[in-house]
């Protein structure tokens, strides 16, 4: 029969032996020393100078001192003196004060996970909150960084097919209200929504020619103060060839105009008007106005098409200097 247990090293009783409760003592110190086990260091060299009753730590590097030829082992205060256990391959450890575990590889102790709590393959996480199997990576806060290491950054969204949707959806009380991202297909969508299930299309970018689409139409409104003999000018924001419907209109009394703005835009002749009030009080140029290229006495409209791009002008020559309303409504 063996005198120690396989595992631990308990010493057992031996058939008509003396003083059994030496033996038996002798095991239950070696129980105390290892198990659950929690060591108040694991970096130390050599012995503290006034250890207490009971004092658990493991023997860091090459021990030093009292603890000298110990490298690795577990070592006890007990009794005046130093008692020392051999880890085997797989013993753990609990740091007292700092929560952090080791572990013995046969050879050394290391910090599981590498000094840090291994997150490899959870299958999830829920910070401040509860994650679940749709949402598996949870975050409960006013703010989430994501930041670079000394250059740029991507968030990436990846799908497996062209049908299937990666997106960013933008939620009020969990209630869908905008998405944007590649959803159903490959061109690049921007969708809101007024309730979560019906959604209209502001944007759509065609994936094979980048091709920008306004699939809803598009509305552009301003109100820009005109100086009398000054001009306005912006970048036609709509589509080009033009099918727009344009609204006129000053801070003077029954002073209104409803034109078309249609086709490529290059010129006076992509005007139409509709509807003026007073009549005959809108002309239709073409390039730039300075405030005083236009006739006297009205608003002159033009289109420049030299540039990054096709340019409106406005120019107020009314005798005064007024507020304009632009609206418009088409593609």
């Amino acid at each position: 029969m063996s005198e120690t247990s396989p595992s631990l090293s308990l010493p057992y009783i031996q058939p008509a032996q003396a003083q059994k409760h030496v033996t038996h003592n002798e095991a239950l110190r070696i129980l105390d020393a290892v198990t659950q086990l929690s060591v108040l260091n694991a970096t130390l060299t050599e012995p503290p100078a006034l250890p207490n009753e009971g004092d658990r730590y493991i023997v860091a590097g090459t021990g030093t001192g009292a603890w000298a030829n110990h490298d690795n082992t577990v070592a006890i205060w007990s009794d005046n003196a130093w008692h020392f256990f051999i880890p085997s391959e797989g013993w753990r450890a609990d740091i007292a004060g700092t929560g952090d575990v080791v572990r013995f590889d046969g050879s050394a102790w290391a910090t599981v996970g590498g000094g840090t709590t291994d997150l490899q393959n959870v299958p999830e996480v829920g910070v401040n909150t509860t994650a679940d199997g749709l949402n598996r990576l949870s975050v409960a806060s006013g703010a989430t960084l994501l930041n670079h290491e000394g250059a740029g950054h991507q968030l990436k969204l990846n799908k497996a097919t062209a049908a299937d949707t990666a997106s960013l959806l933008f939620q009020t009380g969990f209630s869908g209200r905008a998405e944007m991202g590649t959803a159903g297909s490959d061109d690049f969508s921007i969708k809101v929504s007024p309730d979560g299930s019906t959604y209209h299309t502001a944007l759509s970018v065609d994936a094979d020619n980048g091709a920008v689409q306004f699939p809803s139409g598009q509305n552009y409104f301003t109100d820009v103060f005109i100086l009398n003999d000054g001009a306005y000018s912006f970048m036609v924001p709509w589509s080009n060839p033009s099918r727009m419907m344009m609204w006129l209109s000053v801070n003077m009394g029954g002073r209104f105009h409803l034109l078309a703005v249609t086709g490529t835009m290059t010129n006076a002749g992509n005007f139409s008007e509709i509807l003026s009030s007073p009549a005959g009080s809108l002309s239709f140029l073409t390039g730039p106005l300075t405030g005083t290229t236009g006739a006297s006495g009205k608003i002159n409209m033009s289109i420049e098409s030299t540039g990054s791009g096709p340019k409106m002008y406005v120019e107020n020559r009314l005798g005064s200097n007024r507020f304009f309303t632009i609206a418009t409504l088409g593609k």
